[in-house]
């Protein structure tokens, strides 16, 4: 009887050992990342506005259907920008300007970026997104999460072939450094780190010290690595002013 009791007793702890280890997938770190910074339900009833680097951004969100804005203005123009699921779209005071193929793709990017960038991690469950977490690593001496994100060619965008590294905070769950390579303009690696949070309405929204490799042929796999060590240099500030968050009431 003891031996019965002994080997229950083992089999009891090696299943416990194994669900410890197995730990969290990728898929719950990122939702538990999204709802501790707003929440889907949140952003996809609310209306966004903030001024970026002199140009201003609207995003209206209505459950999946969502409109991206950018607005230029001067004493005789007023050029906006329009990005729907209906493509891309620019007017001059009014008047529907036409486009070739190539600068409304390259316009309608530009407009999709600052957007994507200022509601993450919000959107990181699109059906283009591929996830894999990397394993666990330490920044400035805190524990995260590295999550390796690419996207599918159909749905990605034209930057699909860009690969994304996202640091979620293992007590916080929050996205506090994320990492890019890409391959326009010559190509490169960013990294960026959130700083300034704060919450309108029920959102999170951060600025960024954007970064760059001292070392061009660096790997954004490595990123963590080289900030760590000084591998990164300053290029920018990524910084939203003007921040409002309206919630919509709609059936």
């Amino acid at each position: 009887m003891k031996n019965v009791v002994f080997i229950l007793l083992a089999i009891i702890a090696f299943s416990c050992k194994n669900e410890v280890k197995k730990g969290l997938s990728v898929q719950e770190i990122v939702d538990k990342s999204i709802l501790v910074s707003g929440g889907v339900a949140l952003h996809e009833k609310s209306t966004i506005s903030f001024n970026f680097r002199g140009r201003d951004y609207i995003s209206e969100m209505k459950g999946k259907r969502k409109t991206f804005k950018r607005i230029q203005k001067n004493d005789t123009i007023n050029l906006i920008d329009v990005l729907s699921s209906e493509g891309f779209q620019r007017f001059n005071n009014d008047s529907l300007v036409s486009l070739h193929d190539t600068l409304a793709t390259t316009y309608g990017n530009s407009v999709n970026s600052v957007h994507y960038f200022s509601k993450l991690p919000y959107g990181l469950n699109d059906p283009a997104v591929h996830k894999e977490l990397l394993g666990e690593t330490d920044i400035k001496g805190k524990p995260y999460y590295k999550v390796k994100v690419t996207f599918n060619q159909e749905g990605g965008g034209d930057d699909f072939d860009d690969t994304y590294v996202y640091f979620f905070n293992k007590s916080t769950f929050k996205p506090d450094y994320l990492a890019y390579d890409f391959h326009v303009n010559g190509g490169g690696m960013r990294f960026r780190e959130a700083y300034n949070e704060r919450y309108i309405n029920g959102i999170r929204f951060v600025d960024y010290n954007n970064m760059k490799p001292k070392d061009e042929n660096a790997s954004v796999l490595e990123v963590d690595s080289l900030f760590n060590n000084d591998g990164l240099k300053l290029v920018s500030k990524i910084e939203l002013t003007d921040l409002k968050v309206s919630l919509d009431n709609y059936n």
